[in-house]
């Protein structure tokens, strides 16, 4: 096998290796956010996010990218054994809790099991001000249908995860950061239990080179190389 062949086969198995991207657990959980805001809570401190605070009363994303499965866990305040206001926020917020639970025979807010958050175009980072953290309230993160990685409130760095709804040590911002060349495209918040309580949900859309495109830079490298074997050639 010539020099040119060998080298040929190691750039077409790299651009194999570019276009199988996303391996599980290509997502990290980490805390950290603004400095509360008076009445909102916390905020994402990611340069070039953007946040949906549901003050409307909706899960409206400005740049349209963004569908919620379900709306009927907006609320605003709190109600006992029901859920609870993230620390320091009393605007509206989103609540998640298990599916069909009901209290005095009426259905409560956000029991749809989970609530399922799509993009329509692939992200790096999905963050979120995690309200009285529980060990059973989970985030699953997706790319193209594939379950990447899920995070419970025991995952959050520092925080208890037993439920207390004061303090900033249980209700903290997370950040959801994709490695390096890492996209996602889909969010899942659920809970075992009452409830799950988030609000300022932020997001950052992803720059990924085409495949097409890469395989064209590819493509050049291997003529390059070709031609460099070549003019090798000649002078020996």
């Amino acid at each position: 096998m010539s020099t040119l062949q060998k080298l040929s086969l190691a750039l077409v198995g790299t651009a194999v290796l570019l276009m199988s991207a996303n391996p599980a657990g290509a997502v990290s959980l980490t805390k950290g956010g603004s400095i509360p805001i008076a009445g909102e809570g916390q905020y994402t401190n990611i340069e070039g996010a953007t946040t949906i605070n549901f003050n409307t009363g909706t899960t409206t994303d400005p740049n349209g990218f963004v569908t919620y499965s379900a709306t009927n866990g907006i609320v605003q305040g709190s109600v006992d054994s029901q859920y609870a206001t993230p620390f320091g926020d009393t605007t509206k917020y989103l609540t998640v809790a298990p599916q069909g639970v009901q209290a005095n025979g009426k259905d409560i807010a956000g029991n749809t099991g989970n609530e399922t958050i799509t993009f329509a175009k692939a992200i790096n980072y999905f963050g979120l001000y995690w309200g009285s953290i529980d060990a059973y309230n989970f985030v699953d993160v997706y790319s193209g249908g594939n379950l990447l990685k899920t995070f419970s409130g025991a995952d959050v760095p520092g925080a208890p995860a037993n439920g207390a709804q004061s303090g900033s040590a249980n209700n903290v911002y997370v950040n959801l950061l994709a490695d390096t060349g890492e996209t996602f495209d889909k969010v899942v918040l659920r809970s075992t239990g009452l409830a799950f309580e988030t609000d300022n949900h932020s997001y950052r859309l992803a720059s990924v080179p085409e495949p097409t495109a890469t395989l064209g830079l590819l493509a050049f490298g291997i003529m390059s190389a070709g031609s460099f074997v070549k003019r090798k050639s000649k002078l020996v």
